[in-house]
């Protein structure tokens, strides 16, 4: 289905590698990794993503979830997905997938990079999550 000149663009996707930009942060994430990556769902439905990248939002956000941290549920603006295996083959996935519109990836892991680089989607670090406004 292709996109006729009066439809809106395709909002970029925004996916964020859960357990990589949670163990950014040494606050005590690994006694509680599910209530970890629920207060970073949290504060990716309140800020929206990063203010400062390489597209303009607002973002369709994807929080890829694994391990010990499943079992997050989706909220409004924010789309969990629990990866079945590895939580990197379901972001390299979701990049792939992405059908050409923009696609940025929350992560600071060297490999994800450069598979998801390949995909054609662009990366950012953790600390491009702006923290939850007060």
């Amino acid at each position: 289905m292709s996109q006729s000149p009066a439809d809106p663009p395709l909002r970029p996707l925004l996916v964020v590698d859960g357990a990589n930009v949670v163990g950014s942060v040494p606050d005590g994430w690994w006694r509680d990794r599910r209530g970890a990556a629920e207060r970073l769902r949290d504060r990716l439905a309140q800020t929206g993503g990063p203010a400062d990248g390489p597209f303009p939002g607002p973002y369709e956000i994807v929080l890829v979830v694994e391990g010990r941290a499943r079992g997050v549920v989706s909220v409004p603006g924010v789309r969990v997905e629990e990866a079945p295996g590895s939580g990197d083959d379901l972001i390299a996935e979701l990049a792939r997938g992405a059908s050409g519109r923009p696609c940025l990836v929350v992560t600071a892991d060297r490999e994800l990079r450069r598979r998801v680089e390949e995909a054609g989607a662009r990366c950012t670090g953790p600390r491009s999550i702006p923290a939850a406004p007060h």
